[in-house]
């Protein structure tokens, strides 16, 4: 396991924003160790650009996002995911596909910052707000010495993460 790159897939049901960010911070902190992608069950028609301004605001590179559908990580040929993380409360709710490779899962649920009304300032600050926990869990994720935890206290540390 040492060297090998783990592959991960956060989900929310729009993939416009928190999947987003996580995605975008996972590939950008994980220096290679990690490789992210993001997925909804029911996408929005575009990212929302308050992610894409929080991502920059963070020297996040933000080229190459979209919106897609779960389904794309569940079909033959996709890369076998060793990571699945739950960003929101609704797509943890829902009937997931079944993810070729069984990957470990966990709920890292966040509040949805595009949901809020008010100024953009107020609306930015909630983007800010989420990132910081993203960060900060994927931080935590990284930290974990996984090639030396067994399976059980690896999805038990990822289930905790999503917690703090």
């Amino acid at each position: 396991m040492p060297g090998k790159t783990f592959n991960v897939l956060f989900i929310c049901t729009g993939n416009s924003a928190r999947s987003i960010m996580a995605e975008g911070l996972m590939n950008s902190l994980s220096q290679g160790r990690f490789k992210a992608w993001s997925a909804g069950s029911h996408p929005a028609p575009a990212v929302n650009p308050l992610a894409l301004q929080t991502l920059a605001n963070l020297h996040v590179p933000t080229d190459g996002f979209r919106s897609k559908n779960w389904d794309e990580f569940a079909a033959p040929g996709t890369p076998i995911m060793d990571f699945v993380f739950t960003v929101c409360d609704s797509a943890a709710g829902e009937m997931c596909p079944v993810w070729p490779g069984q990957p470990m899962t966990a709920h890292w649920g966040v509040p949805d910052p595009a949901a809020l009304q008010g100024s953009e300032e107020v609306r930015l600050q909630a983007f800010r707000d989420v990132s910081v926990t993203l960060k900060r869990r994927i931080e935590l994720l990284l930290a974990l010495p996984l090639h030396k935890l067994e399976p059980l206290a690896i999805q038990h540390e990822i289930q905790q993460i999503g917690t703090r």
